[in-house]
């Protein structure tokens, strides 16, 4: 389980493929401590939850690597990434740990578009459309997880919504970089699909 505050940026630094494409070993460099980096931990990178399968330090810098196997490929933006492609990295959370953000499982539902960005004097507006599937998930003053990042959600509107993002938050994750036409790993609320399923189940 993860909360949606991502604690640091990682730069991956090479993609390997295997011979059919159906599994992809990322090794991805960061800041954190390769002591604290236990084999079989789990790191969610850009909002998926991946297990680690090796790690180590080099050049001063410490490195991780993960698989993404083919239906991580398929249905997250994780397909596109390459080396020198930036992601937004989160710990598991331990027992004790603040909950800052919400309670983000690291499953990816899809993929959302930026639309737009609009560049406020305070903050950074943004307005993205989810897959319809999706959208009765989406609520205004709810919560979302986008590329791994906890946000609450402005505005809604069919399959369509917004965010407001506060300079700091552009600052220390990869949103600061986001721009009209950039997909995005998207995993709504818990709490929303639970009611959702309720609902349908009392009908």
């Amino acid at each position: 389980m993860f909360t949606g505050i991502v604690t640091d940026v990682g730069d991956i630094e090479r993609v390997t493929p295997t011979a059919q494409g159906q599994l992809h070993r990322l090794r991805i460099l960061c800041s954190y401590d390769q002591a604290t980096i236990a084999d079989g931990a789990s790191i969610a990178c850009n909002g998926i939850c991946l297990t680690v399968v090796a790690s180590g330090v080099a050049g001063g810098r410490t490195w991780f690597e993960v698989d993404a196997a083919a239906e991580t490929l398929g249905v997250t933006t994780a397909g596109d990434w390459a080396a020198g492609s930036r992601l937004n990295l989160e710990r598991a959370l331990k027992i004790g740990d603040e909950l800052g953000g919400h309670v983000v499982t690291g499953h990816v539902d899809g993929i959302a578009t930026v639309l737009t960005r609009e560049d406020l004097p305070d903050m950074a507006r943004f307005v993205l459309r989810v897959p319809r599937e999706l959208a009765r998930f989406i609520a205004a003053k709810g919560s979302v997880t986008l590329d791994g990042a906890s946000l609450t959600v402005n505005t809604v509107e069919d399959d369509r919504f917004s965010v407001l993002i506060i300079p700091h938050t552009l600052s220390v994750t990869t949103i600061g970089a986001w721009r009209g036409g950039q997909a995005v790993n998207i995993e709504v609320d818990l709490m929303a699909r639970y009611a959702a399923r309720l609902t349908e189940t009392s009908r």
